[in-house]
């Protein structure tokens, strides 16, 4: 695989290329609660922390072991998150009722960002390892008057948002307001959803008290329980009340104790996923016990370096809430105009399928090389920093194009398999978002990569400004889609309005690093291979899409029909890509290859 070297002119140090086992799953520290929809997948990845230190010598097994075991997690993590939205999905449909449901669910998130989810992560995380090395008790007391303000003004939180889940649900959808009954339900399901807000922050608090210390394995692997809880709750639902498809639940026929169950379970996920946290923290000796002694420890001063970190989750935000009110509204038309499934549910789901690849392959390939930037950054070696951005965005491209294209092939055949439950009309629906989301996976990951070589120079203030931009547009274009496009058509619009904001987004972000890194940031190698890629992947989906459209309407379109068309469009799509994109050529394509051949002979 190409690697970075030391420059021809003498610029830049002489560096040991990334080894090839660089590529497979390396994820990074865990991450912050995030909203379903967030602006730009920052919130999921933060800076890392300022003037970390490498892994000493004779630590890289414990690393190694330490990264699978993150690894594995996530995957598993993810694998069982996807679940619960097949479930979900099976129970309640994608209609209207899912969509009171998905908001009240999304509430909480978003509100917890807004009090400190971010800060947690961007600032008091590498506050709390600085206390570790730097107080005789190794950072305790530091780490309980963090949990003890955390909870506080969480708790303030839940309560006052809890009381004012009215005035919440209407802001998120002013659609959903406007109907007595669908206004009455949200609400209800707002006030189970909103507590867990306290238990995102506890569980983030005493996870990241345990990463500090080294113990990585909890933070990923608990959130499979909560996830495994929901599975069961909406299980029970399907077994007490039927299936979607049998019982066509909605606004106007779910039951007040349908209603409870399904809040009760999603509440009692977050709580099972905190309080599993525990036996951990007791294994790593941490003693527990709530704090107020806040004045003079640092914590003010933590709060005032938070300042664009939370500007930077405010513009996400904003951004979000005008794409739920809009994708509801279109829902409610689509639906009153005999078209089911067309809402906010069919962007959620699509969004959680189309994100999968950023968050698996981009996240992977950036946490190995993320320190090397770092270093480079902190030692004024632009050279580096520019050859290791280069690496990042050439390495992850080899999957993610792909990707892109086959999102945008075989969309609909893989919707209408993974959400057959839901109906032919929902989970085609979903299948039109994800398509329209589609291509917009490359620009989405490529900002994620250049992003981290502003984080590596600790600025996080043009982060923020190219999040303002990102979420403009999408706001700008989305609002065009709802009132331009069929009811039907305006969540597909909107997905593709999210693609098109990152488009902007990377142009934008691409000139100032080029800028700060002296104008060059080799953009004609990137941009190369990017184009070889593409011209790849362009014609192997457009044979997939066609063979998967007639499969489709051949064998049909219910679940045995989506399954043929998607395994078939998808071995033309492979074989097509990996065909061509020899032919054209691709070097880091060569190399993922060699690896994986290397792998599979050991």
């Amino acid at each position: 695989m190409a690697a970075p070297s030391e420059r021809p002119d003498g610029r830049g140090r002489a560096r040991d290329p990334l080894p090839d086992d660089t590529l497979p799953l390396r994820l990074s520290a865990p991450r912050t609660p995030s909203a379903v929809l967030p602006g730009d997948g920052e919130q999921h990845a933060p800076p890392p922390p300022a003037g970390a230190e490498p892994e000493p010598k004779g630590g890289a097994g414990r690393l190694a072991k330490s990264s699978a075991l993150m690894a594995a997690g996530t995957i598993v993590s993810r694998i069982t998150g996807f679940l619960r939205t097949l479930v979900m999905a099976a129970a309640i449909g994608v209609s209207t009722l899912s969509d009171s449901y998905q908001v009240a669910n999304v509430l909480p998130t978003m509100i917890y960002v807004l009090v400190g989810g971010g800060a947690l992560n961007a600032v008091f995380v590498p506050q709390l390892v600085r206390a570790m090395k730097r107080d005789e008790d190794g950072g305790e007391a530091y780490a309980n008057r963090l949990l003890t303000l955390v909870a506080v003004a969480l708790a303030g939180a839940t309560v006052v948002c809890v009381l004012g889940a009215p005035l919440l649900v209407r802001t998120l959808s002013p659609d959903i307001a406007g109907d007595p009954s669908r206004m009455a339900l949200t609400v209800a399901f707002a006030r189970y959803c909103l507590p867990t807000m306290f238990f995102m922050g506890v569980h983030v608090v005493l996870g990241q008290i345990l990463n500090a210390r080294g113990r990585f394995g909890a933070m990923m692997w608990t959130p499979v329980l909560n996830n495994v809880v929901t599975i069961a709750t909406f299980a029970t639902f399907i077994w007490a009340f039927g299936g979607f498809t049998d019982s066509g639940v909605s606004p106007s026929t779910v039951t007040p104790e349908g209603v409870r169950l399904l809040g009760l379970g999603t509440l009692l996920g977050l709580v099972v996923q905190a309080l599993a946290m525990l036996p951990y923290l007791r294994d790593a000796g941490v003693r527990l016990r709530p704090r107020f002694d806040f004045r003079g420890q640092g914590l003010g001063k933590a709060m005032g370096l938070a300042k664009w970190t939370l500007l930077f989750v405010l513009a996400n935000q904003i951004g979000m809430t005008v794409v739920t009110q809009l994708a509801t509204k279109a829902g409610a038309a689509a639906e009153r105009a005999g078209h089911t499934g067309a809402g906010f549910t069919s962007y959620t789901y699509a969004y959680q399928i189309w994100q999968m690849p950023q968050a698996i392959i981009t996240v992977s390939v950036m946490t190995a090389v993320l320190p090397r930037i770092s270093r480079a950054a902190q030692e004024d070696d632009t050279a580096a920093v520019r050859d290791d951005l280069s690496y990042g965005l050439r390495t992850s491209a080899v999957a993610i194009v792909p990707c892109a294209f086959a999102f945008l092939a075989l969309g609909v055949p893989m919707a209408g398999l993974l959400y057959a439950s839901s109906g032919t009309e929902g989970a085609q629906s979903i299948g039109h978002a994800l398509m329209a989301f589609g291509l917009g996976l490359i620009p989405y990951s490529a900002q994620y990569v250049v992003l981290r070589g502003f984080y590596a120079y600790e600025d996080t203030r043009t982060p923020f400004s190219n999040t303002v931009v990102v979420a403009l547009v999408n706001a700008v274009a989305s609002w065009l889609c709802s009132a331009l496009l069929p009811a039907q058509w305006a969540v597909t619009g909107m997905a593709a309005s999210y693609g098109l904001g990152f488009a902007v987004g990377i142009a934008v972000a691409w000139r100032r690093l080029r800028n700060r890194l002296g104008g060059e940031l080799d953009g004609r190698r990137v941009l190369r291979t990017y184009a070889r890629l593409s011209a790849a992947a362009a014609p192997a989906a457009l044979a997939a899409g066609v063979l998967a459209t007639v499969l489709r309407h051949t064998v049909g379109g219910d679940a045995l029909g989506s399954l043929v068309a998607l395994l078939a469009g998808a071995v033309v799509l492979l074989g097509g890509f990996l065909l061509l994109a020899r032919l054209f050529r691709v070097p880091e394509l060569d190399a993922m290859l060699a690896m994986v051949r290397g792998r599979l002979g050991r």
